[in-house]
């Protein structure tokens, strides 16, 4: 039998670790290849450190990121609220907080790289002027906070726009964009504005608008602020002032009574200055003017109504209708001449129905008066206060020279000072009555054509110097007292109140020494002026002449006869002046009727002598 020869054949070692992996599919160059593209796709990353991620998904809880790492992380969508408009594609700074935790997840937080990265980032918006965004979270005193990359910033209330804001809790929860305007590195404070980018936006309109300015031009506004002397309008970035005069044709008293904050009017133009900062705008000028509306009809002697809208210490103006005034003068209130404030007869608001007086269209003006309504008492004048009728008025006013009373409203008429009495020596009215006494008068002198009246207060009684002529003759003596003196002579008090002058060398008594003040002694009457109302009067005289008239008091031979009846009528004289003394006091206005009696006694002596 023959020996067979048998051939073994070894097979290659089997690679378990290929098996489910499709390794019959790839040479070992192909998986070699695809080894390496795929490593290239994965980062290596390591625990705490800040990468940039893409966000995949974004849903209403959560945000997937992914940084390149074998599975993708997952972030709360609450760190990205200061950025609504966050949508997949977008890159975002992440922090790895662990590359895999207890599920295999990868753990990654959005707010803590906000954090890491927040404060250079914040220092270089500052130094750039960047624009950048935030999340107002809440509201605080004076202003809002605001998370700006994960760091809380103040924004105080005058940085949220460029009008004040009233109400702060309309912009929490919103997303703004923002200018950081300063930062305190040491105590970590930041504060931001978002003024400053609206100020930036409406500087450029300011320019363009001012550019475009000019008088007469129409522009809508709205209306920005309101004072009490007017208002302010933003035309779009440039501030006007219409002043209240130029918000209405009719009185207003403030100018809340036409517009409204925020409200959006039309305005015009009125004027600027150079430089165009300070810019004059108009209302009432966008309609017609109410002249306009007045009636063509309106004359001079026309009755019409209004209401007092302005009262001054000469005259009142009256509304006849809107934005047409007119002025009543204080001097066309009442027929008096003596004039007084407005406020005596009109008040505000009140309504009145004025004579139309004179109208001016041309220039605007017009002149009512109201004391037309009623008859002008001087054209009765001459009828009832005819000349020498007697009347009872009040004391209204004193000048230097006499006093002006009111018999009725509109009839005023003077008292000068020589005619309120005889005999008493006045140097101002007030010595002899008040302002709103009443006193009574004559009337002296009716001057219809300028209305004056003249009157008089001492015509009421008789003049008591016809009586004064018979007592006081020269020669004749009587006891007086001396109530002043100076270096001219002295003024005497004779009886009845009467008061004389006596010259310095007449004061002369008979020890040789001058009389002085408050002596009591005998005085002659040495001349007597009825016209002048003076009396000039001797001591000297009197003393000389004492030996003389001892000698003539004498009755000499065969005049027995003549001294009797000269003792008759002299007995006579003394008893008509001892009965004035009983009856009278000091000479006065009322002291007429006892001065009559004494001069009517006098008299019956004369006619018996």
């Amino acid at each position: 039998m023959a020996e067979s020869t048998t051939n073994t054949i070894t097979p290659p070692e089997f690679d378990w670790n290929a098996v489910g992996k499709k390794a019959d599919l790839y040479s070992k160059e192909e998986l070699a290849s695809l080894d390496a593209l795929y490593g290239q796709t994965l980062k290596s990353i390591n625990d705490h450190e800040v990468v940039e991620g893409v966000v995949v998904i974004k849903n209403s809880k959560e945000v997937v990121v992914n940084i390149g790492f074998k599975s993708d992380g997952v972030i709360p969508l609450s760190e990205f609220r200061y950025n609504p408009d966050l949508k997949a594609g977008d890159k975002v700074e992440v922090y790895i907080e662990n590359q895999e935790n207890k599920d295999g997840q990868l753990v990654l937080s959005h707010k803590k790289a906000r954090a890491m990265k927040s404060w250079e980032r914040i220092n270089s918006a500052l130094s750039t002027d960047e624009v950048i965004k935030g999340y107002v979270k809440c509201r605080t005193k004076g202003g809002l906070i605001v998370d700006v990359f994960g760091i809380e910033a103040f924004l105080p209330g005058s940085q949220i726009d460029v009008k004040p804001i009233r109400d702060y809790d309309i912009y929490v929860g919103k997303t703004m964009e923002f200018k950081v305007v300063k930062i305190n590195n040491e105590f970590k404070n930041v504060v931001v504005s978002h003024k400053a980018l609206i100020e930036e936006e409406l500087e450029a309109q300011k320019r363009e608008i001012i550019s475009k300015l000019e008088k007469g031009q129409v522009l809508e506004g709205t209306v920005k602020n309101i004072t009490s002397y007017g208002v302010f309008v933003d035309l779009g970035g440039v501030d006007g002032l219409i002043h209240i005069t130029d918000l209405s044709w009719g009185r207003i008293s403030h100018p809340e009574e036409i517009v409204k904050l925020d409200q959006k009017i039309n305005v015009v133009i009125l004027d600027f200055d150079d430089q165009k900062k300070r810019i004059a705008l108009g209302l009432k000028q966008l309609t017609s003017h109410p002249w306009e509306a007045l009636s063509a009809e309106l004359k001079v002697g026309d009755k019409v109504k209004g209401k007092v809208v302005v009262i001054a210490d000469y005259g009142a103006f009256v509304e006849i209708q809107p934005g047409v005034e007119a002025l009543i003068h204080v001097s066309e209130m009442s027929w008096s001449q003596h004039l007084r404030s407005a406020q005596d007869f009109l008040k505000i608001g009140e309504e009145v129905e004025a004579t139309v007086l004179s109208i001016d269209r041309d220039e605007r003006k017009m002149s009512l008066g109201i004391k037309q309504n009623s008859p002008d008492p001087w054209q009765e004048i001459l009828s009832k206060y005819p000349k020498g009728s007697r009347h009872t008025a009040r004391v209204r006013n004193f000048t230097n020279f006499g006093i002006f009373v009111e018999l009725e409203e509109g009839i005023d008429g003077l008292i000068h000072i020589s005619d309120l009495s005889w005999s008493k020596k006045i140097k101002h009215p007030s010595e002899f009555t008040k302002i709103g006494e009443t006193i009574d008068v004559v009337v002296l002198d009716v001057d219809v054509e300028n209305r004056r009246l003249s009157l008089g207060h001492k015509q009421l009684e008789e003049n008591p110097w016809d009586v004064f002529e018979t007592v006081f003759t020269i020669g004749s003596v009587h006891q007086g007292t001396i109530i002043s003196a100076n270096d001219k002579g002295a003024v005497v008090q004779l009886p009845y109140g009467v008061e004389a002058f006596c010259p310095n060398k007449h004061l002369l008594k008979g020890d040789g020494k001058n009389a002085g003040s408050e002596e009591v002694l005998e005085f002659k009457v040495l001349e007597f002026n009825k016209e002048a109302k003076k009396i000039i009067v001797s001591h000297r005289n009197t003393v000389e002449g004492l030996a003389i008239e001892e000698k003539e008091a004498r009755p000499a031979r065969g005049g027995k006869k003549n001294a009797e009846a000269s003792n008759n009528a002299s007995d006579e004289t003394k008893k008509a002046v001892k009965k004035v003394k009983e009856n009278l006091e000091k000479t006065t206005l009322g002291d007429v009727s006892a001065l009559a009696n004494l001069k009517s006694e006098l008299e019956k002596n004369e006619k018996g002598q």
